[in-house]
């Protein structure tokens, strides 16, 4: 199955400070989601979880699984700005 890789990573920090990781596709947002995202979940990590699988079974865009995933960690306050991470500090 095509892991459906976005246009652009989406880079967000989980697990510890400074610990970046950029997500590059659906599949791995999905993953993502459901294996190492913080435990102060809401109704947007449902959103894009949901937004993730679809888009996995040819159902809805990466564009729209991408803008999901960025809303989620917005919403969990993990989303880092493309800016703001050293290039050696990515996962």
């Amino acid at each position: 199955m095509d892991s459906k890789p976005f246009e652009k990573p989406v880079v967000v920090e989980l697990g510890q400070v400074g610990k970046y990781r950029q997500i590059r596709s659906t599949r791995e947002a999905a993953e993502c989601l459901m294996t190492v995202w913080p435990l102060n979940r809401g109704p947007r990590h449902r959103d894009a979880l949901d937004t993730c699988l679809k888009v996995l079974e040819g159902y809805r865009s990466t564009a729209d699984a991408r803008r999901a995933l960025i809303e989620a960690a917005k919403e969990s306050d993990v989303l880092v700005a493309d800016d703001k991470v050293p290039d050696n500090r990515l996962h």
